[in-house]
């Protein structure tokens, strides 16, 4: 029970001395965090795990050299065994936490508000990624390390290690999807084929890439429905990408009016109707003629916005605004349907049946039909 008394107060003493210690490391770092970001962010992350972990192993410490005289004992290997697995769950937390902060700060220097932020988008689809990552190595890494403090399993790995060939061959095989998903997504995060908050068609569906992940990529449709596809969809297929170089963006409006309208004037409207609205950028506004067959007259009107969203919102602006200036100023511009009636001269049948029409059956050469004492019904 003395011993035992003991072990218990120096590993309370450990963990207070631990805690003391953590203490003035965390108010150091924050006071040196003042003139670096960085260590601000590692004061703020990593606080909680630097003062678990560093507590579990000075517990640990206090308690392998207190019961130094039961070596040997089963319970002294089952606690100093516990607390060997906790060390490494704190140490491995610490270390993920450390991957973190600096991540966020990487992102924390590139903002994505601004108009054009392809680059910190490209930055922060690549941070995302590579954190997911991280933290699945950490843990792997963690779990492996916790596994081989069991006999038991050492020996299963120096048995399994003779057939590792056909081991990996059958893990290949199963892994397979779910590998290829796996590459395709860091294959997307490097190439710059594909980006956070980019803007895409896919599957004849317009949306934003809301989230990238090692397996799968979550398209954020316009009318808030959520697309998931699979990381290789966007290697193996074809898909549109609106933002990749830039964040402008052309998109055209398109009419059908009647052969009498002023092309001109309606182009002068289109450029009073851009000129008046916050969404046009400025860069591109021009109306043309692009097909004048079945009755009608195609006409275009081609203008540009910051962004796929205000673009959107531009094209249906130029069209209801148009439309009431047709209506209004232009109502003979409207689409009209055209029809030629004439008296067409057909030649009636030769038997004395009048035809479906109405028409007079034709008389025989040389015989005038007022001759005749039955009258004669003609019809138009």
């Amino acid at each position: 029970m003395q011993s035992f008394l003991v072990t218990v107060a120096a590993a309370l003493a450990a963990a207070v001395v631990a805690l003391a210690v953590a203490e003035v490391i965390h108010r150091v770092v924050r006071r040196l965090g003042r003139r670096s970001t960085l260590l601000a962010e590692l004061a703020d992350h990593a606080y909680a795990p630097f003062r678990v972990a560093l507590v579990l192993l000075a517990v640990q410490f206090a308690v392998r050299f207190t019961t130094e005289h039961a070596a040997g004992t089963p319970w002294r290997r089952a606690l100093l065994h516990f607390l060997v697995l906790v060390v490494i769950a704190a140490f491995a937390w610490l270390v993920a936490s450390l991957v973190l902060a600096v991540e966020d700060v990487t992102m924390a220097r590139f903002r994505a508000e601004e108009s054009d932020n392809r680059q910190a988008r490209r930055v922060r689809t690549q941070v995302v990624m590579l954190r997911r990552l991280t933290v699945a190595v950490v843990v792997l890494l963690a779990v492996a390390v916790m596994l081989t403090t069991f006999d038991s399993v050492r020996a299963v790995g120096a048995s399994l290690l003779a057939s590792a060939g056909l081991a990996g061959v059958i893990a290949g095989l199963a892994a397979q999807s779910l590998l290829r998903n796996v590459f395709a997504g860091l294959q997307l995060a490097f190439s710059d084929a594909l980006r956070l908050d980019d803007v895409v068609v896919v599957e004849g569906e317009w949306g934003r890439i809301e989230e990238i992940t090692l397996s799968y990529v979550v398209v954020r449709i316009w009318d808030d429905r959520r697309m998931i596809l699979p990381t290789s969809y966007f290697t193996t297929k074809p898909f549109q990408n609106w933002t990749r170089n830039r964040s402008e963006v052309t998109g055209t409006a398109v009419f059908d009016v009647d052969w009498s309208v002023s092309v001109q004037a309606m182009r002068e409207e289109l450029q009073r109707v851009v000129e008046a609205s916050d969404l046009w950028d400025g860069r591109v506004c021009g109306l043309q003629v692009i097909d004048a067959t079945g009755g009608t007259v195609r006409v275009r009107a081609t203008v540009s916005a910051a962004d796929a969203a205000k673009l959107w919102d531009l094209r249906c602006h130029v069209r209801e605004q148009l439309v009431a200036w047709i209506r209004e100023q232009k109502p003979l511009a409207l689409p009209q349907i055209r029809a030629e009636v004439s008296d067409s001269t057909v030649e009636p049948p030769e038997s004395g049946v009048p035809d479906r029409n109405g028409r007079a059956p034709r008389q025989p050469e040389g015989e005038d039909p007022r001759a005749s004492d039955e009258p004669v019904d003609v019809r138009r």
